[in-house]
């Protein structure tokens, strides 16, 4: 049997009304989708258990999913050179993401314990950047009027207490500078010109401390074009790849100089 056409008229402009509606009852339009993520952090499979070698050096990384992204590749050019770490599940088999100085300072003392590290590559920053419901909070939004995580002198209060913690290991630290923003990103909204004020920041505890640092951001600047995700903070596989290759030599340099 044929549906008449007036009923057609009816369920479509019913369809239409719900739409219409549902639209409207959204009460966040800034509130961003779920931050995607690096694909290194988001690929399945990848197998981050291994066997440490006990005559080897411990070497350990902290950071976000940028990091997550590059350990596993700097896992194997230091293979046979050092035992490289970083948070995981506590089987084992999942990374962690450091986040902001926020949770860094939470977790840094679990991060560090376990482990006589004769090295640390540590970056905090993307995180405390980008933009939030409220101040310290995890959810993000893409309104340039709502609060970054951590402001910079907030930012600035944290990583001194946790260099202060890095520092009391005895290992050789490294800091890594923020890795830049590309124009337009957002998931959550992150301004183009926060990673040279939080550097900037960063630079300064840094230098006071006489801790190494590692310039990703400078590494990176001038081919993002070639590593980075369009709209994005995150890396494609080669840049991954490249900044791991950034990070092992820093890394090396550092287990093979002269003590302090």
């Amino acid at each position: 049997m044929k549906t008449p056409l007036c009923n057609v008229f009816r369920m479509v402009s019913a369809l239409l009304l719900t739409n219409a509606l549902s639209t409207a009852a959204d009460p966040s339009p800034t509130k961003a989708k779920p931050e995607a993520g690096s694909r290194a952090e988001v690929k399945k499979g990848a197998d981050w258990t291994f066997t440490p070698d006990p005559s080897l050096p411990n070497v350990l990384i902290l950071g976000d999913s940028i990091s997550i992204g590059y350990t596993l590749q700097v896992r194997a050019l230091l293979q046979g050179k050092a035992n490289v770490y970083r948070p995981t599940s506590p089987d084992g088999t999942k990374p962690v993401n450091c986040s902001g100085t926020t949770s860094g300072v939470k977790g840094v003392d679990q991060w560090l314990s376990g482990h006589k590290w004769s090295v640390i590559h540590f970056n905090w920053g993307l995180h405390d950047l980008k933009h939030v419901a409220s101040p310290g909070s995890s959810q993000n939004t893409n309104s340039a009027n709502d609060p970054v995580q951590a402001t910079v002198e907030e930012y600035s209060r944290n990583l001194e207490a946790i260099a202060t913690k890095l520092q009391a290991t005895g290992a050789r630290l490294i800091f890594a500078t923020t890795t830049p923003v590309a124009p337009g990103t957002t998931n959550p909204l992150r301004e183009v010109d926060a990673p040279g004020r939080y550097n900037a920041a960063a630079l300064k505890i840094m230098q006071a401390r006489d801790i190494a640092v590692d310039d990703l951001f400078a590494f990176c600047e001038p081919q993002l074009d070639k590593l980075q995700l369009p709209k994005n903070v995150h890396f494609t596989p080669a840049g991954s790849q490249a900044l791991a290759t950034q990070v092992a030599k820093a890394i090396e340099a550092e287990l093979t100089a002269s003590p302090k």
